[in-house]
């Protein structure tokens, strides 16, 4: 991923930007049309207040003295069953409403979404066992080749390093190098760092309010986290590890990458494009919903 951006910067980088906004912009915004096109079917049975049909008897509520003999078996039944835990059924429903569940393992089937966690979800603190498991996911996972094999491609394409050559033998060169690239940024910024400031890696769905109080709260997760205590802190796990990240890449890059300006650039390139992943999985619910027409109700974009 670092190649690409790198072979992107000035207007180029600027343009694939704006694009990937707009974009980003319209799918929630085709997203919030189908939320808020989805209306409530009158039912006057479970909205007794919208229609005459509010005064009928609730005939599993009668007595079973009242019953007619031919279901006295079935009211003996509904009288050995306990009534469900009332708290139980409201937790569900709410759960429901709210959208929660929401958050898939992948973002179209394809793309690792395993540190997202749905909205309201209250999950035990990270261990490092976890924190090793969820970078592990990330860098191995078999999805994880993709990126890998098509900026290869592409870097050879426009020779961007022309130190590697040509032919299947530099295909090589550039493929290890962004697998490389995109293995130890992984865990960089999941494990080793966060393991040792005590930070939670994983991405807490706010799932609510406007569009730009969500977006906003996502772009400022590269710099706020929560620690394992559930506090909010700076953000070291992104931006140390990803500083210590484009350090290493120095040392398995041709010599006229590894300068100081070269480095600092590829630093905020990541910090950048975590932002931006954090934006994704944010939205990706409620795109989600309009793409695949789930049955359970997106969490709501408000203006």
């Amino acid at each position: 991923m670092k190649q690409f951006f790198r072979l992107h910067s000035g207007r180029n980088l600027w343009a694939f930007c704006v694009l990937a906004c707009v974009v980003f912009v319209c799918g929630v915004g085709r997203a919030q049309e189908a939320t808020a096109g989805a209306g409530t079917a009158f039912d006057p049975i479970q909205n007794p207040s919208q229609g005459d049909v509010a005064l009928l008897p609730d005939l599993d509520a009668a007595p079973c003295s009242l019953a007619p003999s031919s279901s006295s078996s079935a009211c003996e039944d509904r009288q050995a069953t306990p009534p469900k835990d009332a708290a139980t059924d409201h937790a569900t429903k709410t759960a429901n409403a709210s959208g929660k569940d929401e958050q898939t393992k992948r973002i179209l089937g394809i793309i690792p979404n395993f540190r997202a966690i749905s909205s309201d979800e209250k999950l035990p603190p990270q261990s490092a066992k976890v924190k090793f498991t969820t970078a592990a996911q990330d860098s191995f996972d078999y999805s994880s080749i993709f990126i890998p094999l098509a900026l290869a491609g592409y870097s050879q394409r426009t020779n961007s390093t022309p130190e590697f050559g040509t032919g299947a033998t530099a295909y090589g060169r550039y493929l290890w190098h962004a697998a490389v690239d995109q293995t130890q940024e992984n865990f960089m910024v999941e494990f080793i760092v966060p393991a040792l400031t005590h930070e939670d890696t994983r991405y807490y769905t706010l799932g609510r309010g406007g569009f730009w109080k969500r977006s906003g709260y996502a772009l400022s997760r590269a710099v706020i986290t929560r620690s394992d205590a559930g506090n909010d802190v700076f953000n070291l796990s992104e931006v140390v590890g990803a500083g210590a990240s484009a350090g290493i890449s120095t040392l398995y890059y041709p010599s006229r990458e590894r300068s100081f300006g070269s480095t600092g650039k590829e630093w905020g390139l990541d910090i950048g494009i975590d932002a931006l992943s954090f934006e994704a999985k944010e939205f990706w619910p409620n795109i989600n919903h309009w793409l695949f027409h789930r049955s359970s109700p997106p969490p709501t974009i408000s203006q």
